[in-house]
């Protein structure tokens, strides 16, 4: 929210503090110059980002810290249910209480945890000390069970990528911080896992290192040193004390001392595009600096030429206010329109290069997402660039019908009234086609392979996107990135999708809810696909396929089908034909649902395109009141279908909608942050959404451009290129622009790489005002990869804004 004063007396005295102790703000944390100490804030332990947390020199370098029931938990390990949270600003505490086992999650849930037979209450208390160290003490309501003795424990975790080459101190003993997990294994509770790195009672992070020298002193059980590694590879370094036999009160007592260097300031962030603009786009960048300093009084832009950078603009930047923990400032340099490369300057920091050009999104822009992403993620096929092989031919022992299943480990679920004609464990056909590995797992979700496919359509349509750079072959199940076969690589894309949607649907006589492995042990498989079975049906290793009637995943097929049967008339008729007749059918299943309004708007919009069907259109006029009533929802959709309407009275009534809609989101924008663009942070990066938002943007404004703006769409594309907040502003489409995602939760996320064309969520948040994009490949809530959206909504924002530019009589805007 944008504040532009702070007045606040008891704020005002915690800064005047903060420069030599840690103090109560006015969010419930502890603060002080170079340090913040979170407790409780936040709840995803399974993300690394729960308990006590500890941000220094603007780092997130340690979280997590609570009790845990082994040394090196992994994501379906049991974690506790968190209850009452008190802040005593008098005595400087943070108390936190919560008890195992967590019912919500326990063999329930999305992703069900299997809980021990163990149940007890505990008590987290945090307590600002002189200077910059705190005190952890644990409290247990009762001793714990004698099972469970050198179980149990505290675990505080280390962020890894920041201290891989680092020393540590324990006592008397001394070790580096080494980049892969190594040493003596053992037993613990059934599972192999390393063993201590180092025990003692004091232990010292990173001695050397200014921004991230910490002590840890335990005045109970001895600290631990664990590679979390070893077991999970997403694991982190976690200091650990185990709770002592018949312990209740101060069960754990720690005093934790990070460094922090007096005076500290955050260095501002120049956040512009990573990529460029057009030379008719407005062009405005985001400064990003510390909330005790005042901005600078100007700021330069330089250009680069073969002797050098020289200045050719200058200007003031405009104060925005506050945003998160953040001050803001944007600097404008719209003015600047000759073709060239840029940076921007602002006191000492300096941007990274970008480009100012008519042809900035027409190359290298949204093709590594056509030309490397889909085809790498494309299943029951072999994929090929050159001399390397991204995998192997994939799954072609699809699938076998799930057996009924109370709870499944990715949320799928399955009862005897899902079967079909197919028994459990039966073969289904038709289920080694096509099809695309959801980004960082290999499932395939039926939604996901639809949002694809229709996102493709879209742009085919609206975009004449016809490029051939990469060989697919169906009948080989052979893919060859950087060879064209003289076929539209898209509507290849577009056939490669139907298989699976409509291979499902003509043996299982309705949609599959999804294709997933069955053991946990190949789920969590990194590694080529091909690896993952053995291609031959009939045994222990193929994939489950699960299936239901739901109106609402119809709802969510049916636009893709509508559209594909569109664009593939020419290219494929007898397809295209089965595309449609297959929506038709399941629009008359679905929209006998009472609820999912929108959705049916959305439906009913792609189905009058196709079919030009009076009924349909009689059907979408009947449902004005729901249109107007959800109008942020759907209304982009009608307005992709407006001008097949003949009814100006409800023309009248969606358009006043759309104008309230539209005024609202820009009074909102106004004041949600600097960044153009409605945006609420989240634990998960808003990256997906904002660039839905634009994409459903660019609807808005085809439909009723005189009552929208292209601000939102462009300014969505800006976002996602490097125009978001935090110190790490690089492009979330990985490979594309001066910086982008290097390191991402893909399906090579093991070997610390990343897939061109690749979209992550991005920046998270880290509760309650933390922005966050770490380089680490296992943090899915920053750096994942999805299908159904995250790159092809990106590659639509593109060729939106270039198609935008490409047409005459444009202006600054």
């Amino acid at each position: 929210m944008r504040h532009l004063l702070i007045t606040p007396l008891f704020f005002f005295t915690a800064i005047l503090h903060s420069q030599s102790s840690l103090e109560l703000d006015d969010q419930g944390f502890f603060r002080m110059d170079g340090l913040e100490v979170t407790v409780f804030s936040d709840y995803y332990p399974e993300g690394h980002q729960s308990g006590v947390t500890i941000i220094q020199h603007g780092n997130r370098v340690a979280a997590n810290g609570d009790l845990r029931l082994e040394p090196s938990p992994g994501q379906w390990s049991p974690v506790p249910k968190g209850g009452a949270r008190e802040v005593d600003p008098l005595n400087r505490r943070i108390s936190q209480t919560l008890w195992f086992p967590d019912s919500s999650k326990n063999r329930r849930g999305f992703n069900p945890v299997i809980y021990p037979d163990l149940a007890f209450t505990y008590h987290v208390h945090v307590d600002a000390l002189e200077g910059n160290s705190f005190r952890v003490v644990v409290d247990l309501d009762e001793p714990l069970p004698e099972a469970w003795i050198g179980k149990v424990g505290f675990n505080l975790e280390f962020f890894p990528g920041d201290l891989f080459g680092k020393s540590f101190i324990m006592d008397a003993s001394s070790g580096i911080f080494p980049d892969q997990p190594s040493g003596p294994l053992m037993e613990f509770d059934g599972e192999t896992t390393g063993t201590p790195m180092a025990t003692g009672s004091t232990m010292t992070v990173a001695p050397e290192e200014p921004l991230q020298r910490m002590v840890i002193q335990s005045l109970k059980n001895p600290v631990e040193l664990w590679d979390g590694r070893t077991n999970h590879n997403n694991g982190w370094f976690i200091a650990r004390s185990t709770i002592p036999a018949g312990a209740t009160s101060a069960a754990v007592e720690w005093i934790v001392t990070p460094h922090a260097v007096p005076g500290w300031r955050y260095k501002p962030v120049i956040q512009v595009s990573q990529l460029g603009y057009h030379p008719l786009q407005r062009k405005v960048a985001v400064v990003e600096f510390d909330p005790k300093e005042s901005p600078e009084e100007g700021f330069n832009v330089v250009k680069l030429e073969a002797d050098g950078p020289r200045k050719v603009f200058s200007n003031k930047p405009v104060p925005w206010g506050e945003f998160l923990r953040y001050r803001y400032v944007t600097l404008d340099f719209s003015e600047i329109s000759s073709p060239g490369v840029y940076q921007v300057s602002y006191g000492n920091q300096v941007s990274h290069p970008f480009r100012i050009a008519a042809d900035v999104f027409e190359n290298d822009a949204w093709q590594p997402t056509l030309d490397y992403f889909l085809p790498v993620q494309m299943c029951h096929m072999r994929v090929n660039e050159k001399y390397r092989v991204w995998h192997d031919l994939c799954h072609m022992d699809d699938a076998r019908m799930a057996p009924p299943v109370e709870f499944h480990f990715d949320g799928y679920s399955q009862g005897k009234e899902n079967f079909t004609r197919f028994g459990a464990g039966e073969f289904v056909n038709d289920l080694n086609l096509g099809g695309w590995h959801d980004a960082g797992d290999y499932d395939l979700r039926v939604e996901s392979q639809a949002g694809t496919v229709w996102m493709l359509a879209l742009m085919v349509e609206e975009f004449g996107l016809a490029r051939d750079a990469t060989l697919i072959d169906h009948e080989k199940h052979l893919v060859e990135i950087h060879q064209p076969d003289g076929k539209s690589d898209a509507l290849q894309q577009i056939e490669h999708g139907l298989a699976t949607i409509l291979g499902g649907y003509r043996s299982l006589g309705r949609l599959y809810r999804g294709i997933i492995c069955s053991d946990l042990r190949q789920y969590v498989m990194l590694g080529d696909a091909a690896s993952m079975t053995d291609n031959i049906p009939g045994n222990g290793d193929d994939r489950w396929v699960f299936t239901e009637e739901n109106p609402r995943r119809e709802l969510q097929v049916i636009p893709a089908l509508a559209a594909a049967s569109r664009v593939l008339k020419s290219h494929n008729p007898e397809l295209a034909e089965e595309a449609l007749a297959t929506a038709r059918v399941l629009w008359a299943h679905a929209s006998q649902s009472n609820r999912l309004a929108p959705l049916k708007i959305i439906a009913l919009s792609e189905l009058i395109l196709s079919t030009n069907s009076q009924g349909y259109k009689e059907e979408l006029l009947q449902m004005e009141g729901e249109i107007v009533k959800n109008i942020s929802q759907c209304g982009w959709a009608v307005g992709h279908v407006i001008h097949e309407l003949e009814s100006s009275s409800f023309n009248d009534a969606v358009a006043t909608a759309v104008e309230e809609f539209q005024e609202a989101l820009q009074t909102a924008q106004a004041s949600d942050s600097p960044y153009g663009v409605p945006y609420k942070p989240n634990i998960w990066g808003a990256g997906w959404n904002i660039q839905r938002f634009g994409v459903e943007q660019y609807f808005f404004h085809k439909g009723w451009p005189e009552l929208t703006s292209t601000a939102f769409f462009e300014n969505s594309l800006h976002f996602v290129l490097g125009v978001h907040p935090g110190s790490n502003n690089a492009s979330f489409a990985s490979g594309v622009g001066s910086g982008s995602i290097k390191v991402a939760y893909g399906v090579n996320r093991a070997d610390w790489s990343f897939i061109p064309g690749g979209v992550v969520s991005g920046t998270a948040l880290i509760r309650p005002d933390f922005p966050e994009l770490k380089v680490w490949p296992f943090l899915w809530q920053q750096t994942e990869y999805v299908m159904g959206g995250g790159a092809t909504n990106y590659m639509f924002l593109v060729l939106a804004v270039n198609k935008l530019y490409q047409e005459p009589g444009q202006s600054i805007r």
